[in-house]
């Protein structure tokens, strides 16, 4: 085996439940997409929550497939890892994209999350860390968590257009 995968059945529990994409020049190493799609940006936090804007990243899934792929051509080539690189270097360099864009994407998610809890509830930065690593709970859950522990009086909800006068 020359990756230690995940379970085969999960991998592809979970690639069932997204979308194939068609072949684009620019993304070629990108083979599926999630079937949601982020809401405007006007829409509310929760909403975003219940969409699942914030949920685990869709390249990991894609990213073991790859490797799950990769070793199944281990086996046919019987170890030879240099035969794998000189007629499989496209896969190798897919999983190395998909492993890129899966750290970025993540990223972006948590710090999405954090800034979204931040701008709903009047909360330290420390205080959001402290409670979301003992909080053992899904996010939506951890958004009604908040709603109990949290203020939201200091928070005025983002308005668009001219500011009110001051007189």
């Amino acid at each position: 085996m020359l990756y230690n995968t995940s379970n085969p059945k999960t991998v592809h529990r979970e690639i069932k439940k997204l979308q194939p994409l068609n072949y684009n020049q620019f993304r070629w190493w990108r083979r599926f997409d999630t079937k949601t799609k982020p809401l405007p940006r006007g829409a509310k936090f929760i909403d975003r929550i219940k969409n699942g804007e914030y949920e685990f990243s869709h390249y990991y899934w894609q990213w073991k497939l790859t490797e799950l792929e990769l070793n199944d051509l281990y086996v046919k080539y019987k170890g030879d890892v240099r035969e794998i690189i000189m007629s499989h270097a496209v896969d190798l360099a897919r999983r190395k994209r998909l492993i890129e864009d899966f750290e970025k994407d993540e990223a972006s998610r948590l710090k999405a999350l954090k800034d979204g809890f931040m701008r709903e509830f009047v909360m330290t930065k420390e205080e959001f860390d402290e409670h979301v690593i003992e909080f053992g709970g899904t996010t939506e859950e951890f958004y009604y968590y908040c709603l109990k522990t949290f203020d939201r009086s200091g928070k005025q909800m983002e308005r668009r257009g001219r500011p009110k006068k001051v007189a």
